[in-house]
């Protein structure tokens, strides 16, 4: 299985990796997840690709954090050989 590294950004506490394979991450994440989609049910609670997983965490951190200032970015790390 192959594994990835999320990078979340937050606006005052820094920045945080976090590595493992899509369902490691999903298990990570999984009460951002349960937040976003409690607020949105039209968020896809569960994506395929690496790729949707980081757009519907960035979506997920979007709803979690709506009324705030210091909001939190979600970017996947390369690897570079």
């Amino acid at each position: 299985m192959k594994k990835f590294t999320v990078v979340v950004r937050h606006t005052r506490r820094g920045e945080k990796e976090v590595s493992g394979t899509l369902e490691e991450l999903k298990r990570y994440f999984n009460y951002t997840f349960e937040v976003g989609c409690s607020w949105n049910n039209k968020i896809n609670r569960n994506p395929k690709t690496i790729k949707s997983f980081c757009k519907v965490l960035q979506e997920c951190f979007e709803e979690k954090e709506a009324q705030c200032f210091e909001r939190s970015f979600v970017e996947l790390k390369t690897e570079s050989n």
